[in-house]
This record gives structure tokens, sequence and C-alpha cells, in this order.
């Protein structure tokens, strides 16, 4: 594998494809590509020259080189010389190893959250991101609701404070993220999912760890079996 290190966000995270891009070149590179893919602009299955990236982005061959390499460490391109790259179309099986490891991972970040206190900030935040999904949700706005519930989770994860985990969860975020998308047009109104938010976040506030983790896992496990069936039923994965 590769060794070099993905650019963090502008923003201190590198959570999200909704941040403005700064930096070296590869670096701009690297988000640019990476928003596109992320975001369905660069669909699985596109195949585009080395030269054709370039010019895409408006760059020289060699940043965009680099970031390609980045992507690939990432699962998101596949690399063939003298055939660029290939956005990769990701598989029902891969998906579901991924949504695994995400839920242990996040099952154990609410432990920490609840075991040692919510910030008010964090709390706040998190207030408010349960909000916005339900406005999106009343407005029909799912793929806002979609960008919503990722922060949502996201948050939590950061107010673990456990640079490690963040970092774990990191290695498997692109490809949820890109799953979570590609079923916007499909999922039914998420009014179970802001029910089970409150519930979670109400574990979280008391303090109550466990409690906190079964119902992350239970809100997992029932959105990732939703995910998956929409997956293979639209043919949305390879």
């Amino acid at each position: 594998m590769d060794g070099r290190k993905p650019p963090q966000a502008s923003n201190g995270t590198d959570w999200s494809c909704d941040h403005e891009i700064v930096g070296p070149a590869r670096d701009r590179a690297y988000l640019a590509l990476r928003a596109q893919i992320l975001s369905g602009e660069l669909a699985p299955g596109t195949t585009l020259l080395e030269s054709a990236v370039a010019e895409r982005l408006a760059m020289s061959r060699t940043p965009v080189r680099e970031a390609l390499l980045l992507l690939q460490n990432e699962n998101l391109v596949d690399i063939r010389p003298r055939h660029g790259m290939t956005v990769r179309r990701p598989s029902t099986s891969s998906l579901v190893q991924i949504y695994e490891v995400y839920s242990a991972l996040e099952a154990m970040a609410c432990r920490i959250v609840a075991r040692d206190g919510m910030g008010a900030g964090d709390a706040a935040a998190l207030q408010k991101l349960m909000d916005d999904m339900e406005r999106a949700t009343r407005q029909e706005d799912i793929a806002g609701w979609s960008r919503l519930d990722d922060a949502f989770h996201s948050r939590i994860a950061q107010a673990s404070g456990n640079l490690r985990l963040q970092a774990s969860l990191r290695t498997c975020w692109a490809e949820q993220y890109r799953a979570r998308m590609a079923i916007v047009p499909f999922r039914p109104l998420p009014v179970r999912s802001n029910q089970e938010h409150r519930a979670l976040f109400a574990a979280l506030a008391s303090g109550d760890e466990f409690e906190a983790a079964r119902l992350l896992q239970i809100h997992r496990e029932r959105g990732d079996a939703m995910a998956i069936d929409l997956i293979r039923t639209h043919g949305l994965a390879g």
C-alpha cells in the first residue's frame, strides 16, 4: 500500500466532501476527485485516462497521478498503466463487511461519549442536527437528510475524543457514504431513523453507555439491512 497520507479537509476533519478545497495541487486534486466520486458525479465504472483527469481538473498530470494513488488506497478507484483510472463499483459483500466494522466502531464511540460525558457544544450540535433532519424529512429532502445523518453520526465519533477510533472509521467512511448517497432516490422517508436518533441521544445524555451502544447497534443493523436490500434490488453494486 502506498504510504502517502490523505489530506485533511480545511475544516479540520476528513468526514465530509462538503468543504472548501485548499492546499497543494495534489491535495486539491485528491479532494476534488473524491468529492466527485462520493457525490456520484463520477459514477461507478467511469474510466478516464490520466490526461483526461488532469484536463478535467485543469492541473498538470503529476499531482493528479499522486491523487489517484491516494484514491486507490481508499478503494475508490482502480489504476491500470496506460488505461487510466476506473471508478470502482462496490461489491455487496464488501459493503456488508464495511457496515459490520463501522457499526462496531460506532457502538464503542457511543459508549465512550456516554461514559465520559457529552460536552455542551456536542450536545447542542447533535440537537440541531436532529432538528434539521426532522425538518428535511417533513420537506421530503432525502439527500439533505442523508448528509445530516452522516454529520450526526460523525459528530458522535468526534465527541468520543478517541483519535484511533476516528482514524479507523475514516478508512471505511468513503465507501459507506457513497453507498448511502446511491440509495437516496429509493429510500423511504426516515421517520423511524429520526425517532431512533432521539432515543440514542437520550441514552448518551443520561450516561448509560451500554444502552447507548445497544440502541446504536439496533439502529445501524436496521438501516444497513435496508441499504443492502435497496442496493441489491436496484443493481447499485457489482
